[in-house]
């Protein structure tokens, strides 16, 4: 490979390229999640991954460079349709934003539950890069709730930490529910904005400066 298709290439890989190299990007990341949501990473080979999104193996090399970085690529879009989920409610009242960005949460997992398992679980053998990502989206989240919480995304350090504890329980509770189809989303989605009113409310009797917002029993 030149140093022009080299640089080419990392620019395909890195997102910088062409309206066009961008949109053969998107294309194949959306191939690779259905792939992946039937078969497990392993079981996957560079051959097989070629064959199922009808490309040569050479693309998917000049996009990602190796299977790896393919499937981080589409933890990260899967991440990234995620927080679109629950971050597109800023124009609704406040109570009705906190009901909405738990059912954003909840729908997300419900339709994409391979890669809601894989960035929650930790990926591959539990894959340093996909727990950092992970830990980027508890972030974010947390973040997210305490904006509608106390209009600011940096609480003190003890409500920070009781929000982590709620989006822990959150996880685990996601995941059970995706193995019990049978309870609606709308059951689950009452559990934990109670779990998170109780959090809030355990936070404004330890920290007086958050005050907990009233939320619905909903």
């Amino acid at each position: 490979m030149n140093n022009s298709q080299r640089v080419g290439a990392d620019s395909a890989a890195d997102g910088r390229g062409t309206d066009r190299s961008q949109a053969r990007r998107a294309e194949l990341i959306a191939i690779g999640r259905r792939l992946f949501a039937d078969t497990p990473y392993d079981a996957l080979s560079m051959d097989d991954i070629a064959r199922g999104a009808g490309v040569a193996k050479g693309l998917i090399y000049y996009y990602f460079r190796n299977k790896r970085g393919y499937y981080l690529a589409i933890i990260e879009d899967s991440v990234a349709e995620l927080l679109a989920q629950v971050t597109r409610t800023r124009d609704l009242p406040p109570v009705e934003r906190v009901r909405q960005t738990v059912d954003g949460y909840l729908r997300y997992a419900e339709h994409h539950q391979a890669a809601y398992r894989a960035t929650v679980n930790g990926g591959v053998g539990s894959d340093a890069e996909v727990l950092a990502i992970r830990d980027g989206v508890r972030e974010q989240l947390v973040a997210t709730i305490a904006e509608l919480a106390w209009g600011r995304t940096a609480p003190p350090l003890v409500a920070r930490l009781a929000l982590v504890g709620w989006m822990a329980s959150v996880e685990g509770v996601t995941l059970d529910w995706l193995n019990h189809p049978e309870l609606n989303r709308e059951t689950v989605r009452s559990l934990l904005v109670r779990g998170l009113r109780d959090t809030l409310c355990a936070i404004e009797d330890m920290t007086p400066q958050c005050p907990a917002p009233l939320l619905p029993l909903d």
